[in-house]
């Protein structure tokens, strides 16, 4: 077999900023840099699953980062189980394939989706422990269970809170790329998948025109130093992979007000605040940055929710039913109506009318809770005094044994001005293929083929 392969996820990577990166530059240089196609949407679940298993959406069903399962009725995001994929990702089929050649295949996957049951060896993700009292204890979930002791006793704690929500920065990325960089130096795995999650962050928040792009890709790319190091210490070839770009918005879309205000969309009202009665719900949204399905009970709602969705502010197009191919999300995962957004907005979840009626779960981090996406989890409410000091009282009621809610959480839409999930429509701001080796092509390539050459770096090809 040729050498072992890394390859790093820098989400949010493109042409457009890679000089400020000067060592995935360099890499760049060395080698070659290709533009990458969109898939549709453009969001982490999505395009990883496309990656991964070089299938479109209507393939492998991952048809964004939630959707609604329709067994349960309910709607469910960030979903970790390797099950969910409809088609077989990378690892899997190399390690068949090792298994039929005779040939000895060990693979390592950090901090990539549909990690926990994945055909890896090595696996690191963040999962945390849940009490039944409501209590949560931030870790990671590794196989085999002595990774995560070995990591956290050479790394500390996975700095859980810059992972996700208003504290999310540059520790998480250091962190991952750490374990990744001691995973190769202590385990050596053939194929290594590291996922770098920090230009998904002030991109979001402020978009790419209203943060420092520079300097926090100049932080991606520090923080990538010791893990290229340790792929240069045992001899990876290193390819950098990244999922979409970012663009600047200026207003949200609130579909599922709309539906409500249409008396398609009905709420349970309760001591925690309103909430979607999906039964009883004629038609309700699952939004997902600049996407969102919507469900649709009865065929017959179908013209009247398409004519109300191309009435909406925002809303650019209008999928339903075989429309639904021409984004290769004609699956039974999405929603029977699409709507894609207009470049400088995006779909915001809430659906209650007055924020009095808020659920409880909107002013916290929730990811599991909530039925969408919320970019807010990025924000401390402007409108609450001394946010962290708040944040820190709660945290010692925690250590004390109390309950309590993390509600520091703006249910202001209008607060997030970055965004994805649309094709580009500058190629400097397609996501990239960084490489060395053979070019693959010209490019803009299409995403899938992503899959194939991996499998043929490894030889493990057809």
């Amino acid at each position: 077999m040729p050498g072992p392969l890394l390859v790093i996820n820098a989400v949010g990577l493109t042409s457009r900023w890679l000089t400020h990166a000067p060592a995935l530059n360099a890499l760049a240089q060395r080698g070659w840099c290709v533009p990458l196609r969109d898939v549709s949407p453009a969001v982490t679940c999505t395009a990883q699953a496309t990656l991964l298993t070089g299938e479109l959406p209507n393939r492998h069903g991952i048809v964004a980062n939630g959707w609604l399962f329709r067994d349960t009725n309910e709607v469910r995001f960030w979903q970790q189980s390797n099950a969910i994929l409809d088609a077989e990702p990378l690892y899997a089929t190399a390690r068949r394939r090792a298994a039929e050649r005779g040939v000895a295949f060990k693979s390592a996957k950090l901090f990539w989706w549909f990690n926990q049951g994945a055909a890896v060896d090595l696996s690191v993700t963040p999962k945390p422990h849940y009490g039944i009292d409501g209590s949560k204890h931030f870790d990671i979930a590794t196989s085999p269970p002595e990774l995560g002791d070995r990591l956290k006793q050479s790394l500390g704690p996975f700095p859980f809170a810059s992972f996700w929500g208003p504290m999310s920065g540059e520790q998480s990325t250091q962190w991952i790329a750490a374990a990744a960089a001691l995973t190769l130096l202590e385990d050596r795995p053939d194929l290594t998948l590291a996922y770098l999650p920090h230009l998904d962050y002030e991109p979001q928040r402020r978009g790419p025109a209203g943060c420092e792009m520079a300097r926090c890709v100049g932080e991606l790319d520090r923080a990538c130093e010791p893990l290229l190091d340790a792929a240069r210490a045992v001899g990876a070839r290193v390819w950098v992979i990244s999922e979409y770009g970012h663009v600047d918005v200026t207003a949200p879309v609130y579909i599922n007000r709309a539906l409500r205000q249409a008396g398609l969309l009905e709420v349970r009202r309760g001591p925690f605040g309103e909430q979607i009665d999906l039964f009883a719900s004629r038609a309700f949204a699952v939004c997902d940055h600049q996407l969102a399905h919507v469900y649709v009970r009865q065929s017959e709602d179908r013209p009247r929710v398409v004519d109300l969705l191309r009435g909406l502010r925002g809303v650019d197009s209008v999928f339903a039913g075989d429309e639904r191919a021409g984004l290769a999300l004609d699956h039974s995962r999405s929603g029977e109506v699409i709507a894609l957004s207009r470049r400088d907005s995006w779909f915001a979840y809430p659906f209650w009318l007055n924020d009095r009626d808020a659920p409880d779960y909107a002013r916290c981090v929730a990811i599991h809770h909530k039925p969408g996406f919320d970019p807010c989890e990025l924000f401390f409410d402007p409108a609450k005094w001394f946010p962290k000091l708040r944040v820190a009282g709660k945290l010692a009621k925690k250590a004390f044994g109390f309950r309590m809610k993390m509600d520091v959480i703006p249910l202001d839409a209008t607060i997030v001005r970055g965004s994805h999930g649309l094709a580009a429509s500058d190629d400097a701001d397609l996501p990239i293929w960084i490489g060395d080796g053979d070019r693959p092509g010209a490019g803009p390539l299409p995403m899938t083929a992503f899959r194939p050459a991996a499998l043929e770096a490894l030889g493990l090809g057809e």
